[in-house]
């Protein structure tokens, strides 16, 4: 309760005071749990759910993840940088993601709308990944991964801090995964065994900096990609050489420092770019196959300023100005041979917006934190987002939290502009207007002692003007336009223990209701969530032993359903057995249990097989 926590109000508080059922995962969790990737990370925290299509991971919460989204409704931050791309508005959390899991110090995710500190796409949360610093890798490493279906990985790393507080962090990281040959029902005919031959390949190449010097800080970052897609999606002939190709790139300098007792100034300029490519082949007039290219160049600016000031009895106040030019917005699509222009679109926009908000401690033991943020968005015009929160502390190990908030996210540059002609074509849609969230949420907390927390949620959520494509009855083309609303209420349950001898345990129930406001459930909305992550030290071993189980209900998905799974990973970990060596081992999906994930309507599946069992060992070496 009383860890200190930055991503909620932009300002450091405790958890205790945080006007959201904020949690925190430590570098300690992605070691003891193995996760390779932000999604693994995220789908053990309460209410959260993770898809993957073999091309692309999805993020739900609270009852809410629509087959073929792009992650849009989430806010996905770098060391406090937003990395959202400019033109799907993508929040990149599977194996296309910026960062290799073991530069990541902590991981904060904040539940419920952030539009009144962070404008747009935050409408069911904000993910801040906070990377280490030069001092947390303390010289030279290298480290090694080997496992199921031809995965091997690589990475080398250098930390160094000086004693003038000079800091420095480089490293760079490579991955391969061969995959494996999967079977698809849908396309077992004359002809085809049905089977997807070498296509679930994944590979990737990463590079980080990070630097600080007093109150300087500059880091940057970038990913390159390349994934087997499967699945035949989007029309595309089954069983041919179809692949995505991403690349994304950050840079950002931060100035932190006081400027008089009680004010402190922040100063932020951030760039970013992000490729896509997804190369096809599709049939042609004549039967041919022709090879399509589709993809788009995002490319963005910005800036922010914010001073934080506490100099007024029992007031803390943030008061910032946010602003970011989205450079390239460009999307096109061609065929190669022969040549064939079928979408050339080439846009450029900004957003900005000016925030503030007031923390007032009205009397010992009762908080009340109010923000207001106001956003001019070139597509979705002015923006007024409150938060008002109100924490009371009946006693110093609990806490009652009663909140509201509303949130924003502007329809991005694919479902405005992107045109193509012909039989199952699209057009875009450029009177979009924006998506809208109100929310309301009770919680409250309690401290079982000072290694122990208890937590229940009561959330209501009211969406409007949800973004959805439909076919257009006078050309036959699919559109994107603002035809639907969403309503959510459920509540969850957490609870957090460390024990002693190194015993923790962290478990989660969530219950929830997503409808339509007419009282149809979503699509691919499970009605509970139940996760378990245990770890445990080995002492005989010197090693540690972490145990997670994530189960969920049943999905509903386009015309039928998918059915509940548990999924249970195990992983064994060792840094004594050798000098300056760990050593971990790790059993995904350990049982081997059979489930899918609801496709999109771009599939001709009507659900996608997840991963089925894997290994994975892990070498890493610190010099």
């Amino acid at each position: 309760m009383e860890l200190q926590v930055t991503s909620v109000s932009r300002f450091s508080q405790t958890i205790a005071d945080a006007p959201s059922a904020v949690v925190v995962l430590t570098a300690q969790d992605i070691r003891d749990f193995g996760w390779r990737t932000l999604a693994d990370a995220l789908a053990s925290l309460p209410g959260l759910y993770v898809n993957n299509d073999r091309n692309y991971s999805y993020l739900g919460a609270r009852g809410f993840l629509r087959p073929g989204d792009y992650d849009s409704r989430f806010l996905l931050l770098v060391d406090g940088v937003r990395t959202n791309d400019s033109v799907y508005d993508q929040a990149s959390i599977g194996s296309e993601g910026l960062l290799d899991m073991d530069l990541v110090q902590r991981i904060e995710y904040v539940p419920g709308p952030g539009s009144a500190v962070y404008g747009s796409n935050a409408l069911f949360g904000v993910i801040n990944v906070i990377t280490k610093s030069g001092s947390a890798m303390a010289g030279p490493q290298a480290s090694m991964l080997a496992g199921s279906y031809g995965e091997r990985a690589a990475r080398v790393s250098y930390g160094w801090h000086a004693q003038d507080g000079t800091d420095v962090l480089l490293s760079a990281s490579s991955s391969r995964r061969d995959g494996q040959d999967l079977y698809f029902a849908e396309y077992r005919q004359p002809g085809s065994d049905g089977v997807a031959h070498g296509l679930d390949f994944d590979r990737a190449h990463r590079l980080f900096a990070k630097a600080a010097y007093g109150p300087w800080t500059v880091s940057a970052g970038y990913v390159a990609r390349t994934k087997g897609v499967p699945t035949g999606s989007f029309g595309a002939l089954f069983d041919t050489a179809n692949q995505t190709r991403d690349t994304q790139a950050f840079a950002k300098a931060a100035f932190d420092m006081p400027l008089a007792s009680g004010a402190d100034l922040a100063v932020l300029a951030h760039w970013g770019r992000a490729d896509y490519q997804g190369i096809g082949s599709y049939p042609g007039e004549a039967g041919e196959a022709l090879v399509n290219v589709d993809g788009d160049h995002a490319g963005w600016f910005g800036a922010s300023a914010q001073l934080t000031f506490s100099r007024v009895p029992d007031h803390k106040v943030v008061a910032g100005v946010d602003m970011q030019r989205n450079a390239r917005r460009d999307q096109f699509s061609y065929y190669r041979a022969p040549y064939q222009l079928l979408l050339d679109d080439r846009r450029s926009d900004g957003r900005s917006g000016v925030f503030v908000q007031d923390e007032w401690r009205v009397r010992p033991g009762l908080l009340f934190n109010a923000g207001l943020r106001y956003d001019r968005d070139s597509n979705a015009g002015s923006q007024f987002h409150p938060r008002l929160a109100l924490m009371y502390r009946a006693s110093p190990d609990n806490t009652v939290k009663l909140i509201y908030g509303t949130a924003y996210r502007a329809p991005n540059a694919y479902e405005l502009y992107y045109s193509y002609p012909g039989e199952g074509g699209q057009q875009g849609n450029p009177a979009l207007s924006a998506e809208r969230i109100s929310t309301r949420e009770l919680i409250f907390e309690r401290r079982l002692d000072a290694n122990g927390l208890a937590r229940m949620s009561l959330f209501n959520y009211r969406m409007r003007g949800l973004i959805s494509q439909e076919v257009q009855p006078d050309t036959g083309l699919l559109m994107f336009a603002n035809i639907q609303r969403a309503v959510a209420t459920g509540a969850e349950v957490a609870y957090e223990r460390q024990f002693g001898r190194g015993l923790r345990l962290r478990a989660s129930f969530a219950m929830q209701h997503a409808d339509d406001g007419d009282n149809a459930q979503l699509v691919n909305s499970p009605r509970r969530l139940a996760k378990l992550n245990l770890s445990l030290p080995l002492p005989a071993l010197k090693a540690r032993l972490g145990a997670e189980l994530q189960c969920g209900t049943a999905r509903l998905t386009q015309n039928s359903r998918v059915g509940g799974h548990c999924l249970s990973n195990m992983v064994a970990t060792s840094n004594g057995l050798l000098a300056r060596t760990e050593l971990s081992l790790a059993l995904y999906n350990a049982f081997d249990a059979r489930y899918a994930d609801p496709a999109g309507a771009v599939f001709v599946q009507e659900a996608l097989a997840r991963q089925s069992r894997t290994v994975a060992a892990k070498l890493t070496y610190g010099f």
